[in-house]
This record gives structure tokens, C-alpha cells and sequence, in this order.
């Protein structure tokens, strides 16, 4: 089974940021230009780049689609796309501005219907996430944490037939403390969609350990940013060892 490293870029006012666990006061700010770390990453060898309307995840619309048509024309690869995506016109937005996939967290949650008519309208395009604080589910921009655990969505995503799904350990994302590994087994063992992973990712061994679970794929964000995971030597590893099993 193939395995995607893809970074993210995540944007905020327009510029390339990272948070801590969610949090939008504990914000580091890593270039004002979103469209050429986009290229750089490409350059990198990226297949997949996960862009992420922070703004737009907050608000419930997005509100950074310049930055998405700015990194839409400075690279090829896949570009998945999520924050704010809680209708039909705001999907249509992002797909017009280059989005190759769209990531649906809340309406996985409140509007299950609605993913059923997108999955047979999308197809392969349609990425729902799985965002979870301590075992159980956050929404609106992890600004809620609902009653509902991690495995009741799984199972809720397994019936509607989705094909990707992308699981995020909001404790640690943006901390460099590396996967929950334990919990992201769980997830994939329980999934019968491709589950990609997010939270935490430190090392190359993090990600070798992400993939040996089963995973699809994995986020990776600020170690990119500071320089602890090195983007072409990750994709390369892993790509060899890929070959040697």
C-alpha cells in the first residue's frame, strides 16, 4: 500500500501559520506567502499538500480562498482543502479555486445526510474528518467538543461509504510529542476507509510507525516548519523501505 507524507500549510489572515492543540492564541507565523512554501514543498517531492482555512474554520465560511488560488497555481500536486466547509456553495468555492479534495469535519457530526449526497457527488474528492479531544469528538472549528466518542463516528463514516478519512489527535497536534499511536490503531483497525493520520508528527519515525498501523498517510506540519523533519529525506525513507517489504 502506497503511503503519502503531506505537509500542511495552514492559513490564517493570509499567511502560512501553526498552532498548538487548536488553539488560536498560541499561533507561530512561518512566511506571509502560502503559495511558495506550497512550491517548496512540491519541489520537495510532495504528491499531497493539506491546506487548512484556519479563519474559515472558525467563522464557518472560508475566508481564505486567494491563498488556496494562489498555491493552486504554484504547484501540481493534490491539494486538500478544509476549514469552513458547511455547504454546497462553499465546496463549490473551494473546488473552483483548485481544490482537489474537500474535508469535512462538522457535518460528518450534525449532517450526515448531507455527506451521503456529497460522497455520491464527489467521490474520491470527499475526505471527512475525525477530529478528536480525549475520546471524543470536537466541531466548529475544534471551538466544541461534542458527547459523541471517536468510534461512533468511525462507525457512522464506515456506513455512509466514505473512502478517506482524516483522523486528527487535537492533544497533539502542533507539539511535537509525536502520534497517538494507540488511539490512531484503534481508529484504523475500526475504519474501512483509508484513514490519514495528524497530530504530533516529530520524526521519521513517527511516520514509519504511522505507516507500519496501516495508515494511508500522514500530516505533517510544524516539524517541517522547523526543519526536524526533512521533507525529501522523509518521502524518500519512506519510499525505500516501502520497497523492501
Amino acid at each position: 500500500m502506497g503511503f503519502d507524507v503531506i505537509p500542511s500549510i495552514d492559513v490564517r489572515a493570509g499567511k502560512c501559520v501553526r498552532l498548538v492543540q487548536g488553539d488560536y492564541a498560541r499561533e507561530t507565523i512561518y512566511g506571509d506567502d502560502p503559495a511558495a512554501v506550497a512550491e517548496a514543498w512540491t519541489a520537495a517531492g510532495a504528491a499531497v499538500i493539506h491546506v487548512v482555512d484556519l479563519d474559515g474554520a472558525r467563522s464557518g465560511r472560508p475566508a481564505n480562498l486567494g491563498a488556496l488560488r494562489d498555491i493552486r497555481a504554484a504547484t501540481r500536486a493534490t491539494l486538500q482543502f478544509g476549514g469552513g466547509l458547511r455547504d454546497d456553495a462553499a465546496i463549490e468555492d473551494a473546488i473552483h479555486a483548485g481544490a482537489d479534495r474537500v474535508v469535512l469535519g462538522t457535518a460528518l457530526l450534525t449532517r450526515p445526510q448531507w455527506v451521503v449526497e456529497l460522497r455520491r457527488r464527489l467521490g474520491d474528492r470527499l475526505v471527512v474528518g475525525i477530529d478528536a479531544r480525549d475520546g471524543r469528538i470536537a466541531a466548529e472549528g475544534w471551538t466544541r467538543t461534542s458527547a459523541v466518542a471517536t468510534d461512533d463516528l468511525v462507525d457512522r463514516a464506515n456506513a455512509l461509504g466514505v473512502r478517506w478519512g482524516l483522523y486528527t489527535d487535537i492533544g497533539r497536534d502542533g507539539t511535537l510529542d509525536g502520534p497517538n499511536v494507540a488511539a490512531l490503531a484503534d481508529v484504523v483497525e475500526r475504519a474501512s476507509f483509508a484513514v490519514l493520520a495528524s497530530g504530533g508528527v516529530a520524526s521519521l519515525d513517527d511516520l514509519v510507525a504511522i505507516r507500519t498501523i496501516g495508515a494511508a498517510g500522514a500530516i505533517v506540519g510544524r516539524a517541517l516548519y522547523t526543519g526536524q523533519i526533512k521533507l525529501e529525506g522523509a518521502i524518500s525513507r519512506l519510499a525505500n523501505e516501502a520497497d523492501e517489504c
